[in-house]
Formats: structure tokens, C-alpha cells, sequence
């Protein structure tokens, strides 16, 4: 905000023209470059069609301006909406490709503005520009050098106002677990494909705007201004700046914008400078300029934190309130991959308030019968119900909005979120709030933003991780990472949790905290599901066990039966009991 303010008053304490147009132009490449981070630094997609978008709101304007209509917040609406469509028309087929495919989708589609401008060139002037543009007006009245730049610069501002409401929003999270992890964000019921959207559309905006203020201020474009070379510099002043930064892009953009013009005797290695500074923000200081001062300001919080300790007061073990649970069934399920059969007609049954376990050897298929029950794979046979709600064959984000929540093998967390703010992205699909909300910061958003952030509490404290809350939440310990993941799982308020080697790398503490924690589930009526190697655990919580084996289901029952089982005790054991019942060998559990 301090800066807006220099930056509006500096046309009166005497800069020249040229430097008040290096700002503007400063401005306008940084609303391009947010854009380009909302694609990339937050949702972790390279998605370079801004040029594209930033042409569409040039010549929007530049057209229109030629026709009659100079009021330039007419212009910056219509080039933004127009950018928009050009957004999503390039967005759709490329987004679902995804990852590089995204990238050279985007690619070409910079290669075509100078073609397609050509093809229309009666209207766009070709390759020769497009002139005879008429100065802008604001309510009539035409606007001064000075007004223009005041305008380019409350642009600026109320832009980078939205992004940083959206940032620092519940989709602003959604963002980060997106880039964290597509198979992630889906668990906690994000829409990949549309949250990808979502930011692909509104990186346009931005760029659109950004295309309008060019055209209006030298009232001339031609398709130099939209090449591939000036993509790579949008490229170079995210990277530079910082491309999971709000304010990143300011900072990229004016470093670029000022360095390009100094160097404008060497225009033929423009191309190499650009280069140049891709290589140092990306190798030389990794999160940019941006965040070698976030990643300071970070050590230095901790620091005051460690100086003072903790003023957390350890909360009293939260309370698990009644929870109305799901019966999971699963029905005669198989499932192969090529010649790989890895279940064959299984079927397992969870009910509400209870532990169901599912055991059996590495490659027996335990962690495939999560991912098609959470929808990451179809089932080739078979189905999967809660309660009468048929769930087999839904997204895997439909299946987490219908109750099913679970856990990772392997711990997934985004960076650069704090503990509370991980715990917070599972609820994302509870209770919806708009963009629009999220920016205007309506009383609904922030009524939920308070239950989030009260949930979010209220589920650490539930797992012990309360005082943790404010820690980055990918530095903590694999078994608080663990633990932190079940809390995720929680937040949403799940019908059906499942639990997926959950026990792994915790210690004994821990464990105990895990076992209170399952137990005091299932009191409250959640159905639990989980897959685990330590069988003694598995003893200790379990209401019911199968034992898988081999893609099929060896055996069933309750604790005490499969302990007494000899097939399970040998070929999942490794234990085999001579004709008295007396072990002769034992492997321990794998």
C-alpha cells in the first residue's frame, strides 16, 4: 500500500515523461506476470497465453477506441472480458492436457496473434499496427498525461488488492495443494480441471487490462509488442521476482522493464538478458527476489518464537462430537492392470462405528482397493456403495464431497503452508464461498473463514498438534506429518475416513495419541477403515480384519479369529505351527 502511495504522488514532484512511462510500462508488465503466477507459482501449471490475453486487450481497446467508444473504464472492461474468453477458449482443451502439453499448448498459441492478426488485417493493420486510435476519456472529459498515469497505477492497485484477498483466501490454499498434488487436492473434494480454470481465467484478467492501458498509451499497437520474446521476459520477471509472491510480479517487472531499457543498444541480445535473469532467479536464489525476503522473515518469526517459546497454552484434549457414519460396501470388486490382476472379486463391509482393518503382504492389493473406493481408479467389476449412495464410478473430488476422506502412505503436504492453514484446505469443499466473496471479503466469507480456522483448531488439538499450528507444516517430522494428515481428513467432517499405513514412522507417544484418537472415532460414529502393517495395532483398534492376499480376500473376521487363523499366521506372519499348535518359525510382520 505504501508504494501505491509513492507511486501516485511521483508525477508531482517533478519526474519526467520518460520516467513516468517507464513506470506505466513497469505496471503493465507486472499485471501480465501476475496473471502468469496465478497459473504458476500458485496452482503450479506453465501456462504462457498471456501474450495472447495481453493482445486481446489491445486491440479490444484500440478497436472500439476507433469506433467511437474512448470512455477507457468501457475499454478496461470489454478488453478484460475479451481476454477472458481468450482464456478459456485456449484453457479447456489445454488444462486438460495439462503440464507440458499446457505449456506448448500456450506456446503456439503466442505463434498465431501475429497470423491472426494478419488474416484480419483490414480491421487489425497486419503486421503494419493498428493506428488512428483516439485518446481515452473518463466521463467524458479527455484524460491528461498525468490523469492516465494515475489511472494505470489505481489499476494496478485495485488488481493486486484482489489477488492478494484471492491469495490469501481459502482458494489461495486450494492453489498451493493443487500445485502440491492434483491427487491431493481431489481428495479433499477440489476440483482439479476447474480450480485449474479458475486460475487460468483469472491470470487473463489482468493481462487484459494490461493490454488495454498499452493501447492507450502510445494510441499505436502493432504484433512487436505481442512476440514470443516478450513472453520469455513476462517468464524471466515472475521467476526473477518471485512467482509465489503476490508482490513478486512488481518487483520482477520493474527490474526487467528498467534493465531491458538500459540496454537498448544491445536489442539483439535482449533475448540472452532475459535469459540471463531466468537463470539467476531460478538457480541462484530459488522463490526469487520475493522470497529470499519471505524465507527471511520466516527465519526471523522463528526465531522470535524460540526467544520468547510458545504462547500457545496447551488445549484440553478436544472433544469428538457424534458423527452419523456411513456403511461402506464393497461388492465383488476386481481390477486389473494389463496382465496384472491386482483384486479379484473382492468385498469388504465398514460399518458406522466401527474399525474395519485391512491387512496382508506388500503387492496384495490393500492400498489399489483405497484408490477405488476414493475414485482414483474405475472398478472393472463390481461396486462400491455408502450407505444406498452408488459412489463407484464418480470423481475422485465427487467421492471426497460424499463422505470418503483418507490418508497417504506417503505424507502429502503442500510447502510454504503453515500447519493450520494444511488442516484448513480440507475443508474447502464444506462450505463454498465465491471469488467474488473471497475478494469483496462479504460477511459470509468471513464467517467462514472463522469456522474454518476454529475447525482447524479444534482438530490439531484433536491429533496433539495444537501447539504446532503456526510451524511450516512440510518441516514437521514424518509422524506429525502423519498425524497432520489425519487431522486434514477430519476437518471436512467425513462419513468414511480411510487410514492408510497411518502408524508408519510414528513413535510410541504417538501411537498412543493415534490409538486414543481411532478409538474415540469410532465412539462418536465414524466408520474407520484402516490399512496397516503393525499387526499388533491392528489388533488393538480393529472391530473386524480382512486379510488380503494375492488380489483376493484370504480370510475375514474379528481379532481374535484371524490371530488364531494359521493361514493368515503363516502366510502373512511368516509363522507356521507344528501339529500341537506350537510355533516353529516366526518371520515377524512385513
Amino acid at each position: 500500500m505504501g508504494v501505491g502511495v509513492v507511486l501516485l504522488f511521483m508525477p508531482f514532484l517533478g519526474m519526467s515523461y520518460g520516467m513516468t512511462r517507464q513506470v506505466m510500462l513497469s505496471l503493465m508488465l507486472a499485471l501480465i506476470v501476475s496473471g502468469l503466477n496465478l497459473n504458476l507459482g500458485y496452482a503450479g501449471e506453465l501456462a504462457m497465453g498471456h501474450i495472447a490475453m495481453y493482445a486481446a486487450g489491445a486491440y479490444t481497446a484500440g478497436l472500439i477506441s476507433k469506433a467511437g467508444v474512448t470512455e477507457i473504464w468501457i475499454q478496461l472492461l470489454a478488453g478484460a472480458l475479451v481476454a477472458l474468453g481468450v482464456g478459456l477458449i485456449s484453457g479447456i482443451p489445454g488444462l486438460r492436457l495439462g503440464g507440458w502439453s499446457l505449456a506448448m499448448t500456450s506456446f503456439f498459441l503466442i505463434l498465431l496473434v501475429p497470423d491472426i492478426l494478419s488474416i484480419f488485417k483490414e480491421s487489425t493493420g497486419g503486421r503494419n499496427g493498428l493506428t488512428g486510435i483516439v485518446p481515452p476519456t473518463l466521463f467524458g472529459q479527455l484524460m491528461s498525461e498525468k490523469q492516465y498515469y494515475l489511472l494505470v497505477v489505481v489499476v494496478t492497485i485495485v488488481w493486486f488488492a484482489c489477488m492478494r484477498n484471492i491469495v490469501v483466501s481459502r482458494h489461495g490454499t486450494a492453489l498451493r495443494v493443487l500445485k502440491q498434488s492434483p491427487v491431493l487436492a481431489s481428495s479433499v473434494g477440489i476440483s482439479v480441471f476447474r480450480m485449474k480454470l479458475t486460475a487460468y481465467a483469472l491470470g487473463s484478467l489482468p493481462a487484459g487490462l494490461a493490454g488495454v492501458l498499452f493501447a492507450n498509451l502510445d494510441m499505436y499497437i502493432s504484433p512487436e509488442a505481442f512476440t514470443f520474446t516478450v513472453a520469455m521476459t513476462v517468464l524471466a520477471a515472475s521467476v526473477f521476482g518471485g512467482s509465489a509472491s503476490i508482490y513478486g510480479a512488481l518487483i520482477g517487472a520493474a527490474v526487467l522493464q528498467f534493465g531491458m531499457n538500459q540496454a537498448t543498444n544491445f536489442q539483439e541480445y535482449g533475448l540472452i538478458i532475459t535469459g540471463l535473469f531466468l537463470l539467476s532467479g531460478g538457480v541462484l536464489f530459488s522463490g526469487g527476489i520475493a522470497g529470499l525476503g519471505q524465507n527471511l522473515v520466516r527465519k526471523l518469526d522463528k526465531l522470535a518464537r524460540e526467544r520468547v517459546g510458545s504462547q500457545l497454552v496447551p488445549a484440553a484434549t478436544a472433544e469428538v462430537a457424534p458423527i452419523q457414519g456411513a456403511r461402506l460396501m464393497v461388492e465383488s470388486i476386481s481390477k486389473s492392470f494389463g496382465g496384472n490382476q491386482a483384486l479379484s472379486q473382492v468385498s469388504v463391509e465398514a460399518k458406522p462405528g466401527a474399525v474395519t482393518a485391512i491387512i496382508g503382504p506388500n503387492g496384495s492389493g490393500k492400498t489399489t482397493l483405497l484408490n477405488m473406493i476414493s475414485g482414483y481408479y474405475s472398478t472393472d467389476e463390481g461396486s462400491i456403495a455408502l450407505d444406498t449412495e452408488e459412489i463407484h464410478g464418480l470423481s475422485s473430488y465427487r467421492v471426497a464431497r460424499a463422505g470418503v476422506s483418507r490418508t497417504f502412505q506417503t505424507p502429502n503436504i503442500p510447502e510454504k503452508l503453515s500447519v493450520i492453514e494444511a488442516v484448513e484446505a480440507g475443508r474447502y469443499a464444506t462450505e463454498r464461498v465465491s471469488i467474488l466473496q473471497a475478494i469483496l471479503r462479504t460477511p459470509k466469507f468471513k464467517r467462514i473463514r472463522r469456522e474454518d480456522r476454529l475447525e482447524a483448531e479444534r482438530v490439531l488439538n484433536l491429533v496433539g498438534l495444537g501447539e504446532q499450528r503456526d510451524s511450516d507444516a512440510d518441516a514437521l517430522p514424518l509422524g506429525n506429518r502423519r498425524l497432520l494428515e489425519v487431522a486434514r481428513s477430519l476437518i471436512g467432517a467425513p462419513k468414511v475416513i480411510l487410514l492408510d499405513e497411518v502408524a508408519s514412522g510414528l513413535d510410541e507417544d504417538e501411537l498412543d495419541v493415534l490409538a486414543d484418537l481411532v478409538n474415540r472415532l469410532r465412539d462418536a460414529g465414524l466408520t474407520v477403515v484402516i490399512v496397516e502393517h503393525n499387526f499388533q495395532l491392528v489388533l488393538r483398534l480393529a472391530d473386524e480384519i480382512y486379510v488380503l492376499a494375492q488380489g483376493t480376500v484370504m480370510a475375514h473376521g474379528t481379532p481374535a479369529e484371524i490371530e488364531r487363523n494359521p493361514r493368515v499366521m503363516e502366510e502373512y506372519l511368516g509363522v507356521i505351527n507344528d501339529a500341537d499348535g506350537s510355533n516353529l518359525i516366526g518371520a515377524g510382520n512385513d
